[in-house]
């Protein structure tokens, strides 16, 4: 098992992606500790997951007292950690420049980058050398595309802030990286879509498998094995990249 008696925290555990991870983890040998805000999501997780060792706390990544205590509650429970998995996320919304609220613009930035700077500040001081430092980035941190603000900006900053502490965190020998999913099948994506059909007066799906060379939607199960790689030690030489998950869309 590639993950063996190591401690992972999932942020954003309770989405489709979190949870096909954390089922991902738990075959390898992984002490997962599974990180939403949404309580009653949680629940569901604790549902569909199967028996093992995973903990299931509550909190607000965007904050620091939330970053500090999911960090302070893994530790408790399993020791330091080896792999974080930084993917929590939200979308915003789809508007023209003149028209975006400046209150979403600024919630999205909360939790991606905030979100993944708090764990990395709170995270990286408990983890054992040699560990993993994983940012669910996005295939729109290669592209510009009207409308799309809060979202993309996010998703740009994030791989500054993986590069700086790709650098910072390397004579530690903990990799960072970040992962850029292409459109997923899973709720996120389908209110993503139903809001440029919205706004745009098309067929969001449709235009987003359009751009995607290989035709079709990624799935989660199919995201989460790249997670693995950047988990284990197969990727013991990577970090400071991009790994792109995208169906060839950014090509």
């Amino acid at each position: 098992m590639k993950l063996k008696q190591k401690t992972a925290v999932i942020t954003g555990g309770a989405g489709s992606l979190g949870l096909a991870t954390a089922r991902l983890f738990l075959r390898e040998g992984a002490r997962v500790v599974l990180v939403d805000l949404a309580a009653a999501a949680l629940d569901q997780a604790r549902q569909a997951l199967p028996d093992g060792d995973v903990l299931f706390v509550q909190a607000d990544v965007g904050s620091e007292e939330g970053a500090r205590s999911y960090v302070e509650a893994a530790v408790a429970a399993f020791g330091p950690i080896d792999i974080f998995f930084s993917n929590a996320g939200n979308f915003g919304e789809v508007r023209p420049i003149a028209d975006y609220s400046l209150e979403v613009f600024e919630a999205v930035q909360r939790v991606h980058v905030s979100g993944a700077f708090l764990a990395a500040k709170h995270a990286t001081p408990r983890m054992r050398d040699g560990g993993s430092f994983i940012i669910t980035s996005s295939v729109a941190a290669t592209r510009g595309d009207p409308g799309v603000y809060a979202y993309i900006t996010a998703k740009h900053a994030q791989t500054g802030l993986m590069r700086c502490l790709a650098k910072e965190l390397a004579p530690r020998r903990i990799r960072v990286n970040t992962l850029h999913p292409g459109p997923l099948e899973n709720g996120f994506q389908h209110a993503v879509e139903a809001g440029i059909s919205r706004e745009l007066g098309i067929d969001g799906t449709a235009m987003f498998n359009s751009m995607i060379p290989l035709g079709r939607h990624g799935l989660p199960e199919e995201v989460a094995r790249s997670v693995l790689y950047l988990a284990s030690d197969d990727s013991s030489f990577t970090t400071g990249s991009m790994l792109m998950v995208d169906g060839g869309m950014s090509v």
